[in-house]
């Protein structure tokens, strides 16, 4: 870990626990830490990278504000993992094809959602904007237990004594996009109001106001999709697998590691209780379970926190990109990436260059720069992926 203060631009030091941080995403933490409702320093994690507002990979403590886009707009998006008793390689390439094509015929992918609206007791929840409660009885409803697209991904591994794990990446969907943008633009027009001088798309809301507690309260709902999103896709995953196996009775799965890596909770650090932006960040309490996957095709980790007061209690989310979305279509040729996952089951084609793993850091350098952050406890090598196209 490194250590940055500029008095003249900073209000607060940022400690990077990143080799390199490229430029624009330099410039965003820059801008951050020169926030006024920042508490005490800014953490950016081995796999930073530039975000829209705050950057991906920053973690920071705000005392009675909230900062919508320093939570992202997908809000909860978060990883599940659930360790099985089969053997990987009892299934065969042809069988984990069959699977990944029963997952695509079971869980609607990228911008689709059920064709029937899903039922859950969160639903009764009822936001203080009318937009929003529409788009939480309406998006909410049909994509609950649904994939999405983008960096979300279903994938079949297998740990190092060879047994199945199944992973998930995804989060809370539409409604919790739309609940992300229209805080962030709320949030733009009272700092605008307020002339607190916050950089654009860094604006923060004061938590002893309506607005702020609303988002709080509308934040900690999209959380709790985003943890039944996952869920529900784990067990449709689970079913899938019964259905496939000659003798499902045999089936056991350990219990899910279901956690969020875009969220702001209450927590004390440094003296004071102050909310905890983690944006493209995971808790690692001391003790405390984490997943941190690398990019499609590339190994995955199963980590225990070791509580690091510096960073927060945080680890990176994964791995973090090195090119764009644009600049990765552009580069990429298919014909590399095809040869780079020969031995992996996955749907390529040019629509997920972007995904390709030749478009993300490496893993392994990432994990190597948290060592005080986390413990490696299972590494994970994929054997199938489900992707999606969309949102």
């Amino acid at each position: 870990m490194r250590e940055i203060y500029d008095p003249q631009k900073h209000r607060v030091p940022i400690k990077i626990w990143a080799d390199t941080v490229e430029a624009d995403a330099m410039l965003q933490l820059d801008a951050l830490a020169a926030m006024p409702y920042v508490h005490h320093h800014i953490a950016a994690m081995p796999d930073v990278h530039v975000g829209f507002g705050a950057t991906i990979g920053s973690v920071f403590g705000a005392k009675d504000a909230i900062v919508p886009s320093a939570v992202g707009v997908d809000i909860g998006c978060g990883m599940a993992a659930v360790e099985t008793n089969i053997a990987a390689d009892v299934l065969k390439r042809r069988d984990y094809e069959n699977i990944v094509e029963l997952i695509y015929q079971t869980i609607p992918v990228g911008f689709k959602g059920h064709k029937t609206k899903q039922d859950w007791e969160g639903f009764d929840y009822e936001s203080p904007f009318d937009k929003l409660n529409q788009a939480i009885q309406t998006e909410g409803r049909q994509k609950l237990g649904t994939l999405g697209g983008g960096n979300h991904f279903i994938e079949l591994q297998a740990d190092e004594r060879d047994f199945l794990w199944i992973m998930i990446h995804s989060g809370s969907r539409r409604a919790g996009f739309q609940i992300a943008n229209f805080y962030i633009k709320e949030a733009a027009a009272l700092s605008k109001k307020r002339g607190t001088g916050e950089r654009r798309d860094l604006e923060s809301l004061p938590l002893d106001s309506e607005l702020g507690d609303a988002y709080r309260r509308d934040m900690e709902w999209a959380q709790r999709y985003a943890l039944e999103n996952r869920r529900r896709m784990m067990e449709s995953v689970i079913d899938v697998i019964l259905d496939y196996l000659d003798d499902p009775e045999g089936f056991q799965a350990e219990p899910a590691i279901n956690i969020h890596h875009n969220y702001a909770a209450l927590e004390r650090h440094f003296g004071e209780d102050v909310w905890v932006h983690r944006k493209g960040a995971t808790f690692a309490g001391a003790g405390k379970k984490g997943i941190i996957p690398g990019s499609m095709g590339t190994k995955s980790y199963i980590v225990e926190g070791l509580g690091s007061a510096e960073s927060f209690t945080s680890c990176s989310h994964g791995a973090g990109r090195v090119m764009g979305r644009k600049q990765a279509i552009r580069r990429l040729q298919l014909k590399d990436v095809e040869k780079s996952m020969k031995d992996i089951v996955a749907p390529l084609s040019k629509k997920i260059l972007d995904e390709a793993p030749q478009a993300y850091k490496d893993i392994d350098s990432v994990m190597s720069q948290q060592q005080d952050l986390v413990r490696a406890e299972v590494v994970l090598r994929p054997m199938a992926v489900v992707k999606g196209t969309g949102d």
